[in-house]
């Protein structure tokens, strides 16, 4: 068994570069290698929704990674298998396998005293060529490419604001990636500013403000997302400029995002307004009819999926000023029809989405707790109060990621929003639900039902 296992962890690493990093995480990684021979081999999923999808769409993948690492066989079989995961499958092996081929560095190898697990590198999905270009975003493309080929000499800093949901973290993250590509070795530091100001808290609390210090301006690109947070807070502001500065005249690289510009930014000191706009600022707009049109099909494409031109119209016209909301009616559309074995269509899609009518502009996140806590007939008094019990902590951590999922709210927020003092608990839910509905498809079914409970 130990053999099989060591067999399935190599055959593992080779489908991991194979295939994106979130086709890997939600196919492949609670998979077990159960038999392994010339006659038959059985891999053992969680689920019947995972089996399908290793049958239909990555048998041949998996026949032919076994085969070059000498396992040929007459019979695949596909089984549901609920033990645990072997502890080589571990989020480490994954770590050591991406420093392994230099898709971005280990960042917290980087700082000697604050590594912090809510601390994240980039996202190696986020790339130029899986970012739809259309006429609201083209000119901020441009810019972000023409800095990949030279960091540090071309609009620095950048800064990018706009609404929510528009793709600025997605393009952000794609220089970052491309700039890795290119020069494997190069310190890349991307952080959200809420990140930014918890970890200075934290350095002034257990008094390493020097390891703090050294870790952001060692950088040799600063990719930070939603400066807007940095808004009020004084000594976080005076800590930031001065990394500004270190990096600036350094000649490195720095892109920053924002909802707003840095003259609509309240209480932003003066000193960093100007900076922000030594370089150049840009205004991404919302996605046009053709541009939204286009993710859809994109993003169909790699689900293997061709959509009927009426059912991507439908699409296209029910959300309009959001790319993540656009992406996650569809994938409401396509987890549902997955499900069930069907073919979406516009009937289903109409009957499931509603019309762009129907669905109201704005929720509340009062009336996002609410009905939460309403679906798993919670209520609202226990999934706001400190009780621990199973079944008030699960509802109360999916209410936590329709806040973040839905109201794109930052983690301190949802903690107040559920009574909670610490948004490390804020953080931590969102994870766990995120990775439970790549594997479940149980959680991914209550997710839509609470969803479609929220816009009807």
């Amino acid at each position: 068994m130990q053999d099989t296992a060591r067999l399935w962890q190599a055959a593992l690493g080779e489908i991991e570069l194979t295939i994106s990093r979130g086709n890997f995480m939600t196919w492949f990684k609670s998979t077990q290698l159960l038999q392994a021979d010339s006659t038959k081999v059985i891999i053992g999923v969680p689920n019947i929704f995972i089996k399908q999808q290793l049958e239909r769409k990555y048998q041949d993948l998996i026949t032919d990674v076994l085969d070059k690492n000498g396992v040929r066989t007459e019979v695949m079989e596909f089984k549901i298998f609920n033990a645990k995961a072997p502890a080589s499958r571990s989020t480490s092996d994954t770590i050591v396998l991406d420093n392994a081929t230099a898709k971005k560095p280990n960042i917290k190898t980087r700082s000697s005293g604050l590594s912090h697990k809510y601390r994240r590198g980039l996202n190696d999905r986020y790339t130029f060529e899986n970012f739809i270009v259309g006429s609201g975003n083209e000119l901020a493309y441009a810019a972000c490419q023409a800095i990949a080929a030279k960091p540090g000499e071309k609009y620095n800093p950048l800064f990018v604001y706009g609404g929510v949901g528009i793709g600025k973290t997605h393009l952000m993250q794609a220089v970052g990636n491309e700039i890795l590509k290119s020069n494997p070795q190069a310190h890349v530091v991307y952080i959200s500013t809420e990140q930014f100001v918890q970890e200075f808290l934290d350095a002034i609390r257990y008094k390493k403000n020097t390891d703090f210090a050294d870790h952001y301006r060692s950088a040799d690109v600063l990719i930070v997302d939603d400066i807007q947070f940095i808004a009020g807070k004084e000594k976080t502001q005076e800590e930031f400029f001065h990394t500004f500065n270190a990096l600036h005249q350094a000649n490195k690289q720095i892109i920053i995002s924002s909802d707003k510009p840095p003259k609509d930014i309240p209480t932003l000191e003066e000193r960093l307004r100007s900076r922000f706009a030594w370089g150049m600022s840009i205004d991404m707009q919302v996605p046009d009819y053709e541009t939204r049109c286009a993710i859809v099909q994109t993003k169909a494409q790699a689900n293997n999926l061709q959509l009927d031109n009426e059912v991507v119209d439908f699409l296209a016209n029910l959300v309009t000023t959001n790319i993540r909301e656009l992406e996650g009616v569809l994938n409401q559309l396509l987890a549902f029809c997955e499900m069930r074995g069907l073919e979406p269509d516009l009937q289903i899609a109409q009957t499931l989405l509603g019309s762009a009518k129907s669905r109201p502009k704005h929720v509340t996140p009062k009336q996002v707790v609410e009905r939460t806590a309403r679906y798993f007939s919670v209520s609202l008094e226990d999934i706001m109060s400190p009780k621990r019990d199973k079944e008030i902590v699960y509802p109360r951590q999916i209410a936590m990621y329709m806040l973040r999922s839905e109201l794109h709210m930052s983690f301190p927020k949802i903690a107040a929003e559920l009574g909670r003092k610490d948004h490390t608990t804020a953080i931590h839910s969102v994870e766990k639900i995120e990775k439970e509905s790549n594997l479940d498809a149980g959680v991914r079914q209550q997710l839509v039902e609470i969803r479609g409970r929220l816009y009807a």
